[in-house]
């Protein structure tokens, strides 16, 4: 018999077969009760090297004992792991005896052990069986044990180590300074590079009118209506089906959108820029609960809304911009965090402390102009528990501008969804999408009569957020979304404690209450997703795959891991050819 170490403790059954001949049960071989044996493995193939070879002193008790390699006869000492009965031993004859004598003992072992198991649970249940205490390690191997994704891992924690580690320490640092700030609002045509002619912009990555998902064609649909360019949705749907509308990645125009994420020329959106860093991005406003284009119900209520907006709530938000602003828009996300919004699904707080920041100009412009308008869009606001939300997208996406392009960096600054495709890029490859289907929203608590047979796939921009540091990540700040996934706040914990071991970093900027104002996980690192099998988890709403229904609920989707390790390859491949 060759002895192992405790952490190399393997029973028969889950023993693998070519070492079947060379490790045995320790039973009774022909002694006296009590006695001890010492014995040598003499067959097999796969052998220790002498100098892992210890003689083995047992006690007549049966099982399998755990020794340290390190020892040798000197420290000869019975390791009991329990009481155990006893039990004939193997009829294979693995063991050889070399005889019987009294051992030395001393105090160079313990007396029992208590072991950390990192193998497959029956490893710890087979000690724990015989009484000694064991810890099972949730682990598995790295890339689920896929030898290419091993060998990829191996290049960009090896090879590559040093210089993707600066790169991305770089990008959360870049994510961690931005200061992004709501300087107006204005129509999408004037306010966003190439938004012109006959164009619509849509969430998630490029896609083709043939391949869009139901709730989104019927977004399209719409906004060709609002903005006069057909009499109805069917002759739009014609038209975007003949390509006269040309559709294009609100993300190629530095553009974010919730949901459907669709935006025409003629729509107001929120611009908000970073100086500093030099970039600027945009969304639209949200249009708040019920029929609506961002829920894929493209009706004419839909469309009054959007005229609603581009008449009435655009022009007067652009003015209180301009009294008031501008606007930091982390300043309050972060504040909001610590009054229970996560900022994704959950933005109550943000939306009253906008309002707080907006209540003068409210009252100012409420004396200037028809006081109808301005209350109106006061109680539109006020009404919105979303309406904080594309304010954060868009601040998010200045982050994601300003910290991609640091060549060798694995940090994914932007997650976008399609309801076909879910499309990933990291900071180190800018611009470059990788993509993979959408996933369902598993996680989710459906109205009443809805089943995950009526949910559409995951879908919008507003993953974004999640890239810096909020919503899913920070789901342990808002126990109450933690009722979406049927979850309580010690689920919330579990999933932002769970989101922590993929992330490079830990914010300054986003604190979270519950676990004693430690910084939220940010920094998604492609390597740490692809070693793990852990992907982010996106806090989401579920519109209705077919009818037009709208939102029918929420929850939390996983995204899918190929895309993850797809941009790995690719920058491993970079970094090979520099």
């Amino acid at each position: 018999m060759f002895a192992v170490g405790a952490d190399e403790r393997v029973d028969e059954p889950d023993r693998a077969a070519a070492h079947r001949p060379d490790i045995g049960d320790v039973g009774r071989h022909g002694g006296s009760s009590g006695a001890e044996w010492v014995a040598f493995d003499e067959g097999g193939q796969d052998r220790l090297g002498r100098e892992d070879e210890v003689v083995v002193s047992v006690a007549d008790q049966g099982g399998v004992v755990a020794v340290d390699r390190g020892q040798r006869a000197r420290h000869e000492r019975e390791l009991a792991l329990g009481a155990q009965a006893r039990r004939a031993a193997d009829q294979g004859g693995q063991l050889m005896q070399v005889g019987q004598r009294a051992a030395s003992l001393t105090d160079a072992l313990p007396a029992r052990i208590a072991a950390v198991n990192v193998g497959l649970a029956s490893f710890g249940a087979a000690l724990r069986d015989q009484g000694a205490a064991a810890l099972d390690v949730d682990w598995r191997p790295p890339g689920g044990g896929d030898p290419d994704a091993v060998a990829l891992l191996e290049r960009l924690w090896g090879r590559h180590g040093e210089l993707v580690d600066a790169a991305n320490a770089e990008v959360v640092a870049r994510i961690e300074a931005a200061r992004p700030q709501a300087v107006t609002v204005s129509p999408a045509g004037e306010a966003i590079a190439g938004l012109s002619g006959r164009m619509l912009l849509h969430a998630g990555p490029p896609i083709g009118w043939e391949r869009t998902c139901d709730p989104q064609r019927r977004a399209l649909a719409a906004a060709c209506v609002f903005e006069g360019w057909a009499r109805d949705r069917s002759e739009a749907a014609a038209m975007l089906a003949a390509g006269d509308i040309a559709l294009a990645s609100g993300n190629e125009h530095q553009h974010v959108g919730p949901m459907t994420g669709v935006c025409s020329p003629s729509m107001p959106v929120w611009v908000v820029e970073d100086v500093d860093a030099g970039v600027r991005a945009f969304s639209t406003l949200n249009e708040g609960p019920g029929n609506t284009l961002w829920f894929g119900v493209g009706d004419d209520e839909s469309v009054e809304r959007l005229r609603f907006f581009g008449d009435v709530a655009g022009p007067l938000l652009a003015r209180l911009l301009e009294r008031e602003g501008p606007l930091d828009v982390f300043a309050i996300a972060a504040q909001a965090l610590q009054m229970g919004d996560e900022l994704h699904m959950r933005s109550q707080a943000a939306g009253s402390l906008l309002l707080r920041e907006l209540a003068a100009g409210f009252a100012a412009l409420g004396g200037e102009e028809r006081p109808s308008r301005a209350e109106k869009v006061a109680r539109f606001v006020a009404g919105n528990h979303h309406f904080f939300l594309t304010l954060t997208m868009a601040a998010a996406k200045c982050a994601s501008l300003a910290a991609e392009g640091v060549r060798g960096s694995t940090i994914v600054n932007l997650i976008a969804r399609n309801g076909t495709a879910a499309g990933i890029r990291v900071a180190g490859l800018p611009g470059r999408w990788f993509e993979a289907p959408a996933a369902p929203v598993k996680d989710a608590l459906l109205r009443d009569g809805f089943t995950d047979r009526d949910a559409a796939r995951d879908i919008g921009d507003s993953a974004v957020i999640e890239c810096v540091g909020l919503g899913g990540m920070a789901l342990a700040a808002s126990p109450a979304v933690a009722g979406f996934f049927g979850g309580g706040a010690a689920d919330a914990i579990a999933r932002t404690r769970l989101m922590g071991e993929i992330c490079a970093a830990r914010s300054d900027r986003f604190t979270i209450p519950s676990l004693e104002f430690a910084g939220a996980p940010v920094g998604i690192d492609a390597r740490l997703v692809v070693e793990l099998g852990v992907t982010p988890q996106v806090s989401t709403g579920v519109l209705h795959a077919s009818s037009g229904e709208g939102q029918i609920g929420a929850g939390v989707a996983h995204q899918p891991l190929a895309p993850f390790a797809d941009a790995l390859a690719a920058l491993a491949s970079d970094l090979d050819a520099a």
